[in-house]
């Protein structure tokens, strides 16, 4: 667990450093800073999407899992429940930043691989890794968003957790046929995420959050069946 408590200690710093100085940045220089993230997340999805796309087996699969995890994510309204926690805890447009930053931090192969290499062979290259770039965009965020960007250290953490406990059942499981998958639906989140960033439009992003899950039922199902 070394690798993700590592990666969660280093958005927990750049959330506190990020969110000291951000009475010390002027307005331009913040929406600047934001710009610019939003421009490195609309990059990353696009990166993600264009990478898995070319090796995808099942090419409308990510139309079906954005459509039907959308339908799921509307009806129990992950969104309006997010929204309300944030106002509970903070004022301001935390939620945005914090589905941002969630996003950023879990939705990554590196997030999901790394744990797994972390509890089979021992090597935290990649969670370390993904901890640089974490810290960094934290910073950021904080800075814009408030200290509560350190709560996504906790999301992480249970994130990363689950799969570093779980990573004898589910190695098998992660082939690259379903990384591939959930890295096309993933990018797509992204980018939707940073659409948002950028007020270009407000999409409700974590209504969209079950399509993830699409992909490893959709696998999982035809590997039975077939």
């Amino acid at each position: 667990m070394l690798g993700t408590i590592t990666n969660c200690c280093t958005i927990l710093a750049g959330s506190v450093i990020g969110a000291t100085l951000h009475k010390g940045i002027k307005q331009e220089y913040q929406d600047t800073m934001m710009n610019g993230l939003g421009l490195a997340a609309l990059s990353l999805g696009i990166s993600n999407f264009v990478k898995a796309m070319p090796n995808s087996q099942y090419p409308v699969l990510f139309i079906f899992s954005m459509a039907f995890g959308g339908l799921i994510g509307s009806i129990i309204d992950l969104d309006g429940k997010f929204q309300n926690l944030a106002k509970k805890v903070s004022t301001g447009n935390l939620a945005q930043g914090l589905t941002t930053a969630v996003l950023l931090f879990c939705i990554g192969t590196m997030s999901i691989l790394g744990p797994i290499e972390s509890a089979l062979n021992g090597n935290n290259t990649l969670l370390f890794t993904n901890a640089m770039l974490d810290g960094v965009t934290s910073m950021i965020l904080a800075s814009n968003f408030g200290i509560g960007i350190a709560f996504s250290a906790v999301i992480l953490f249970l994130w990363q957790g689950s799969i570093y406990l779980l990573a004898q059942f589910i190695s098998s499981f992660m082939t690259d046929s379903l990384m591939t998958e959930i890295s096309i639906v993933g990018g797509i989140l992204i980018m939707s995420s940073a659409l948002g960033i950028l007020n270009i439009k407000s999409i409700k992003t974590l209504n969209l959050l079950p399509a993830l899950l699409v992909p490893a039922l959709y696998i999982g199902i035809t590997s039975v069946l077939f």
